[in-house]
């Protein structure tokens, strides 16, 4: 009950409390790489302006990944950021699984040069929407 008495005694600075923790999300969540459509990445890849880093596990990549992705698991990516260094000048794009750690792989990216963005949705979204994939390394 006291709860709720605060907070209508103290609407306001509950209110500023909300807009600054909806802030910090979307900083957050911009840090790692500005979400990119599926729609995008294709134009993206076929206008040679971007590469994707695929940073599945070995297993999800090998049942079907993107046509070029660079395959660089998200456990070994800072240990192999070399491999990247030949594409400072485009846009890496990171996918993974759902998105869950395209944030973290962004920031390192960032962190290393790298002008980056993340696939909205993973690699979940490029197959919902029947996208072509390749199966194998």
């Amino acid at each position: 009950m006291e709860f709720f008495i605060f907070i209508s005694e103290q609407w306001m600075l509950v209110s500023v409390l909300l807009v600054l923790v909806y802030m910090f999300a979307i900083m957050e969540r911009t840090k790692g790489g500005k979400p990119v459509s599926t729609g995008e990445l294709t134009q993206l890849l076929n206008s040679e302006q971007a590469v994707l880093l695929d940073i599945r596990e070995s297993k999800d990549y090998k049942a079907g990944h993107v046509v070029g992705a660079i395959h660089i698991p998200m456990s070994k990516l800072k240990d192999n950021l070399v491999e990247l260094n030949s594409h400072k000048e485009k846009i890496v794009i990171i996918a993974d699984k759902v998105g869950q750690h395209a944030g973290a792989a962004g920031r390192i990216l960032r962190q290393n040069g790298f002008d980056v963005r993340r696939l909205g949705g993973g690699m979940m979204e490029w197959q919902n929407q029947n996208l072509p994939v390749v199966k194998g390394s």
